[in-house]
């Protein structure tokens, strides 16, 4: 097969990868590009003779894959894998591989940003240059430190642990919940109600999903703020709407959402973009020049060991990938 011309199908054509576009087509392969969105009809049809299966956002199912005879491997170009049905890859011994670390300081830089934008009320400040042009020093401005606070951090992973290194290097009081992680906390209500923020960095699967819900939101500090960049769905978005708008939180970051992309009308949270205690962003944490130039060059690797017929090399730590027995390599 290395010596033959692969077609390959990358899904969500809308993020630019033209190292990865160019190299794969600098090897005399073919490649197909998709729009996000793509139907589920559409992306079998087009999978159908396809070799390699690069995806982002758009989700693999069961599907798409029994469909495609001819997949030898299926490429996540970023880090979550909840989108692809990886029992049916396996079933059918199709390796499946994503590229973990490539922006784990990068999401965790993002995330702090966030924080501080929040605690230091950078939304309503700019909103309030941009139409008055000055504002004094008034109550409604009056900003935090985060200086002797106290951050939870929701799943301590790569990106979970480069957050606390960077909070505890601002002094500030670092709690941690991880189920899978020694020494952290036990109890994820009681961490909640001691936290000045909370910021989440879990993986999406069947035990996070709604991880964060009404009791815990319930469980927060009036004062306290929700930071998110990990996925939507592991907060239950419309109990934080609620929370939101009842005042019984402070506020919230979020760069992801269930349902993406987020929309100021017709979509469940069109209400927060009139919302100056909440920040939004459009899942763009990840992206930035260097972060970049790691995901292409390690994605391009991936696929070349997929089309050469050589194993799938897999750095996740994530148990659904490492259940793989077929087709694979583990490295770390």
């Amino acid at each position: 097969m290395a010596n033959s011309v692969a077609k390959i199908v990358r899904t969500d054509r809308e993020l630019e990868v033209p190292a990865v576009d160019a190299g794969l087509r600098a090897d005399g392969h073919e490649l197909v590009l998709l729009p996000d969105g793509i139907s589920e009809s559409d992306l079998v049809d087009a999978s159908r003779d396809a070799v390699l299966l690069l995806m982002c956002y758009t989700p693999v199912t069961r599907r798409v894959i029994e469909a495609a005879e001819k997949l030898k491997g299926i490429v996540k170009y970023g880090v979550g894998i909840d989108a692809i049905d990886i029992d049916a890859a396996r079933s059918r011994g199709i390796p499946v591989a994503n590229v973990p670390e490539y922006a784990e300081e990068t999401v965790a830089e993002g995330a702090f940003a966030l924080m501080v934008a929040l605690a230091k009320k950078l939304k309503p400040l700019q909103r309030a240059m941009d139409s008055r042009g000055w504002v004094w020093p008034t109550s409604a401005w009056l900003a935090s430190d985060l200086a002797g606070k106290t951050v939870g951090i929701v799943g301590l992973g790569r990106i979970g642990t480069s957050f606390a290194r960077m909070a505890a290097g601002f002094r500030m009081r670092v709690l941690a919940y991880d189920p899978y992680v020694k020494g952290t906390e036990k109890d994820l209500r009681a961490m909640l109600a001691e936290c000045d923020f909370v910021s989440v960095h879990c993986v999406l699967n069947a035990q996070t999903r709604g991880l964060i819900g009404e009791a815990e939101l319930g469980a927060m500090k009036r004062s306290a703020y929700l930071i998110n960049v990990s996925r939507g769905a592991i907060v239950d978005e419309i109990a934080l709407l609620k929370a939101l708008k009842e005042h019984r939180i402070a506020g919230a970051a979020l760069d992801v959402y269930s349902q993406e992309p987020l929309a100021r009308q017709g979509h469940p949270l069109s209400a927060l973009y009139a919302m100056d205690n909440v920040i939004l962003m459009p899942h763009l944490t990840f992206y930035t020049h260097e972060a970049m130039a790691r995901l292409e060059a390690e994605t391009l690797e991936r696929c070349r060991e997929v089309i050469a017929g050589r194993p799938l090399t897999v750095k996740s730590r994530d148990p659904r990938l490492r259940a793989q027995t077929r087709g694979v390599r583990y490295d770390g």
